[in-house]
């Protein structure tokens, strides 16, 4: 049997499979950051396509945390009920999902507001980037509150799983880096107080929900006095320590032009998954430019990961599973209306 379509597990939640729909922004809501019928299609088809989790693309826990005016949002009751029908629907058809809580920080294209960030660093002189205000240290303990209360909705619209969005150049990840957080108090400087919003945070969630926390980082932000995968995997083993169920490894993503860009080519960002899956106990997905079956089948099979991301591959074939089933020869996977096709 392949390991691809073996069942898996997150914490307490059982996956049918390990193929896993990593967030991607769809920039298909308005200014209610709700979830709209092409979000139900969209998730709602995968789900019928057989991917054991869907991670849902990053949802704002405020109006300027989102990474556009198209993004969803989970701050207020009425967003959380269109999440909770999207659930209910996706859950008819056996898939899990999480959600990506997700704050954009220095990042926010948000027209209407100013953006926060650890330091008042742009990320770009070009529109639509802004320079952000720094957060304050009260500003701060909101805006972990802010994670808290949207992991709680996230909790009672159904969600299987959380996942904490601190990749990517995004808030949680502009602390992260010595580059673009240059604050001087006890969140910034030393690597330990660099992760302290991420660890604190996490923390809180867990003390606040009862389903499994997972985290996404960049491993690397390829810049010179950067944040390297080392740092990462110090990350990682401090938030296995606090209960975090998995990790989730991608790369880059935190500044306009890079000092080190790697060579975009299939499996390019496994390598950091690996070293992250040595460092740690906790399941670790992988994800970057993994598109075929035998790729994913291969990672898993060397040990460099527990489950493997599918991005762009799953926005051309919802039915990837079902491919993957008539490739391994297990067509008990795929579903029955669909057998005629493979």
């Amino acid at each position: 049997m392949s390991t691809l379509l073996s069942q898996g597990k997150i914490a307490d939640v059982a996956l049918r499979n390990r193929v896993v729909m990593p967030p991607m922004c769809m920039y298909q809501s308005d200014d209610t950051a709700q979830v709209k019928d092409f979000h139900q299609y969209h998730y709602t088809a995968r789900a019928l396509g057989g991917v054991g989790l869907i991670i849902v693309e990053a949802t704002g826990v405020e109006g300027r945390g989102r990474i556009s005016d198209n993004d969803l949002g989970i701050w207020t009751d009425a967003q959380m009920l269109t999440h909770k029908n999207l659930v209910d629907e996706c859950h008819k058809f056996g898939t899990k999902m999480a959600l990506q809580i997700a704050h954009a920080g220095r990042k926010s294209e948000v027209k209407a507001t100013i953006p926060v960030a650890p330091s008042a660093i742009a990320f770009s002189q070009e529109a639509p980037y802004k320079t952000p205000e720094a957060l304050t240290p009260e500003g701060i303990e909101e805006t972990k509150g802010l994670f808290v209360d949207a992991a709680v909705r996230a909790q009672n619209a159904g969600y299987d799983i959380i996942e904490l969005h601190a990749a990517h150049g995004y808030l949680l990840c502009e602390f992260l880096s010595p580059l673009t957080n240059q604050r001087e108090d006890t969140y910034g400087g030393s690597l330990e107080n660099r992760c302290r919003i991420v660890l604190e945070t996490a923390k809180a969630i867990k003390e606040k929900v009862d389903i499994p926390l997972m985290v996404r980082i960049s491993a690397d932000e390829w810049m010179e006095n950067g944040w390297k995968v080392e740092d990462s995997i110090y990350l990682s083993k401090e938030l296995e320590k606090i209960g975090v169920a998995a990790m989730h490894i991608s790369a880059g993503g935190n500044h306009e032009v890079v000092d080190h860009l790697p060579a975009f080519e299939p499996l390019y960002q496994c390598d950091y998954a690996q070293k992250i899956k040595q460092a740690v106990s906790i399941p670790v997905i992988a994800v970057g430019l993994i598109t075929t079956p035998q790729q994913g089948e291969g990672i898993l099979k060397n040990g460099m990961c527990d489950f493997v991301a599918y991005g762009r591959e799953l926005l051309r074939s919802p039915n990837f599973v079902f491919q993957a089933a008539k490739l391994f020869e297990e067509k008990d996977h795929i579903e029955q209306s669909y057998l005629r096709a493979y």
